[in-house]
């Protein structure tokens, strides 16, 4: 992990997450800007109450599921804020500009 844990999480429809950060973000994720397909471990987060299983590991900071799916919290914090993830000045994540919140932790939608 790079920075940001995972403190909240709520499933919603269509394969999407409300999250809460560490550091107060509040955004909302769609799982499709993570995942190119569901297949292997994935398949089963097609399923909508497979997906809804989701919980908050402490330890690791991060969403996951019963059969041991975890995402990264930095791309997820990514997608959630519109920030992209920096190492060493080198941008190695840009996210989509869908899902992102405001300053005020507003989710913003354009």
């Amino acid at each position: 992990m790079l920075g940001h844990a995972i403190t909240q999480a709520e499933p919603l429809p269509q394969r999407r997450l409300s999250l809460i950060f560490d550091d107060g973000l509040r955004g909302e994720v769609f799982l499709d800007d993570v995942l190119q397909d569901y297949e292997g471990m994935f398949s089963p987060l097609m399923e909508e109450d497979y997906f809804r299983q989701v919980r908050v590991d402490p330890e690791l900071g991060t969403v996951v599921w019963p059969n041991g799916v975890d995402l990264c919290p930095d791309v997820l914090y990514s997608l959630a804020s519109g920030k992209p993830i920096m190492v060493d000045g080198i941008t190695v994540f840009n996210a989509p500009s869908t899902h992102r919140t405001s300053e005020a932790g507003m989710i913003d939608h354009g």
